[in-house]
């Protein structure tokens, strides 16, 4: 069971997680945004990045399913991309599975988002050149390919570019532990009063969709993407206990995808609106993030905490004008 850590834990961060390091340089990148770096390994891996959550950015394009990992993962974002699309941001803290992916390219909404976290490593493809000295400047340790040996490899049953994996026990030689996820402001514990019965929720993005429906012999919900049962490569489904539909504003950023399309930013600092589903119940919530290296609060109207069941988590970013 996934349960935050008192967050006295916090705080032990190494040396080695203090800086991210330059993401240019070396041959095209798996979806050809900027080119993967030379590969700069680091001999002491091993005694760094031990105490700060692992990010990881995953294809959700229907030739990456099924996914591998992703029911490990502590807390998985939705967030639409180019063309109305969908990618994920897996979050492991609490258990590191042998392999995650498809590994894609990172965003600038997740430069934001992962800013409420202490210092984590962003495994991802890689990203457009204009965006790399963001993810260089950013309070984040950087994994593309090619910075640590053996981190990533390439599946033979899939093709490019939805077959990049990541072996992330290379990143961490250790589990972080679930005091790596006290910086997101999440309260876990018994549900609010109230709630209205709820089995089945449909969000809708311009090319996607993401359908949650309560199964009660498991406490759990059961996630389709586009109409198909999400399931890993293991054959485990993804089951969250927890999701959240979080109102979100998104406006057009300074990024566009090799046909032109633009890259939306999603802002997930400020306030809003949000539905919080577990135990086949909706409750409605508010949420705030006052600063960029706050955690995301979700309460009642009375200012209560609207406590998350114990498990995995997913959040959804949703258009706030799209809801209805």
């Amino acid at each position: 069971m996934r349960r935050l850590a008192v967050a006295a834990a916090l705080g032990i961060v190494t040396a080695g997680s203090l800086t991210a390091g330059c993401t240019g340089g070396g041959k095209p990148a798996d979806d050809g945004r900027a080119p993967e770096p030379r590969p700069t390994p680091s001999p002491t891996r091993s005694a760094q990045r031990t105490a700060s959550a692992l990010a990881v950015k995953v294809d959700n394009a229907a030739g990456a399913r099924p996914h591998t990992g992703l029911d490990a993962a502590d807390i998985v974002y939705v967030e639409q991309v180019e063309g109305g699309l969908s990618r994920l941001l897996a979050v492991y803290a609490s258990e590191l599975p042998k392999a995650v992916g498809p590994v894609r390219s990172a965003r600038e909404t997740d430069l934001e988002l992962l800013r409420q976290f202490d210092r984590p490593t962003l495994a991802f493809s890689g990203a457009q050149t204009k965006l790399l000295p963001l993810i260089d400047r950013a309070p984040l340790h950087a994994e593309p390919p090619g910075r640590t040996l053996g981190a990533y490899y390439r599946a033979t049953d899939r093709a490019a570019p939805h077959n990049l994996y990541l072996r992330p026990h290379h990143l961490m030689p250790s589990t972080p532990g679930e005091a790596a996820l006290t910086p997101t402001g999440f309260t876990y514990g018994p549900a609010p009063e109230g709630g209205e019965p709820e089995t089945t929720r449909t969000v809708r993005y311009p090319a996607a969709r993401f359908t949650f429906t309560w199964d009660d012999s498991r406490d759990r919900y059961r996630v389709a993407m586009d109409g198909t049962a999400a399931v890993t490569t293991d054959g485990q489904p993804v089951a969250p206990s927890t999701v959240v539909v979080q109102y979100v504003r998104m406006r057009p950023s300074g990024y566009f995808d090799s046909r032109g399309n633009n890259s939306p930013y999603t802002e997930t600092v400020g306030s809003g609106t949000a539905q919080v589903l577990r135990d086949g119940k909706s409750y409605e919530a508010l949420w705030k993030r006052p600063d960029p290296d706050d955690g995301t609060r979700f309460t009642t109207a009375d200012g209560e905490p609207v406590n998350f069941a114990d498990g995995q988590v997913w959040v959804v970013l949703a258009r706030a004008a799209s809801r209805g």
